[in-house]
């Protein structure tokens, strides 16, 4: 089980460690790191090493990845997230399959969900 309690979606990771990025979303991203609340999950870190650029993105890849939780994509996840799948097919709304486990990836390990990602809003009107 985590010990921390909100899982840090992709997009909020890019508004965070941008230069020009939110100023609500870096506040409360670092706010949740300094408190011990922020977990990773193994589809957060491939998006995030998936857009990395150049050795100094490496290694605060590399830094985030050593200093928080990474809850695993369990075959209970991964289960979820099909069962997601096809609610949101059945109900006409096309999100990209990352969002979908990354939100199946949430609701198992019962962790809030920071993101700047309006699908996760489509989401979260069926699950």
């Amino acid at each position: 089980m985590s010990q921390g309690n909100t899982l840090i979606d992709s997009s909020a990771w890019i508004e965070a460690l941008r230069a020009d990025g939110d100023p609500v979303m870096k506040s409360r991203v670092f706010e949740l790191i300094s408190e011990g609340g922020a977990v990773l999950c193994d589809m957060v870190l491939l998006e995030l090493w998936n857009g990395a650029r150049g050795t100094s993105e490496h290694r605060m890849l590399g830094s985030i990845k050593g200093e928080l939780e990474v809850v695993p994509t369990t075959d209970a996840v991964w289960k979820l997230a099909t069962e997601l799948a096809r609610k949101l097919r059945r109900k006409g709304v096309t999100v990209p399959a990352s969002d979908v486990l990354i939100a199946a990836c949430a609701r198992h390990y019962s962790l809030e969900l920071v993101h700047a990602d309006g699908h996760y809003d489509q989401i979260a009107k069926i699950f």
